[in-house]
């Protein structure tokens, strides 16, 4: 059974940092693409990163973090992490684990089946 729990989420001012955890059961799979989401009040869900088995990134970052987030893993540990630095208000949002066996999808963000329950970041100015 695969369980994606994250973690580090919370209230910081803004130019603050963050750094969200999420402990994953998933990296049993051969190949594993991971990847961090984000979903603000009445906003809908935005790709933030996503990362293979290989410590790859496979997206570019948007524009709205490029520079400020950065994910990587500790596969010794099963553990995704996302580094948020310099955090702005707009950043408050819920933030979620996804997990997706197999490939990174080439065209993008693929349909994540494996969701984790959501760590909240609020950013205040």
């Amino acid at each position: 059974q695969v369980q994606l729990v994250e973690s580090g989420g919370g209230s910081v001012q803004a130019g603050g940092s963050l750094r969200l955890s999420c402990a994953a059961s998933v990296y049993t799979y051969s190949t594993v693409c991971m990847a961090w989401f984000r979903q603000a009040p009445g906003k809908e869900r935005e790709g933030v990163a996503a990362i293979d088995r290989n410590g790859i990134t496979a997206y570019s970052y948007p524009d709205s973090v490029k520079g400020r987030f950065t994910i990587s893993q500790d596969n010794a540990k099963n553990t995704l992490y996302l580094q948020m630095n310099s955090l702005k208000p707009e950043d408050t949002a819920m933030y979620y684990c996804a997990a997706e066996p197999g490939l990174c999808c080439s065209g993008g963000y693929c349909s994540f089946p494996y969701w984790g329950q959501g760590t909240l970041v609020t950013v205040s100015s």
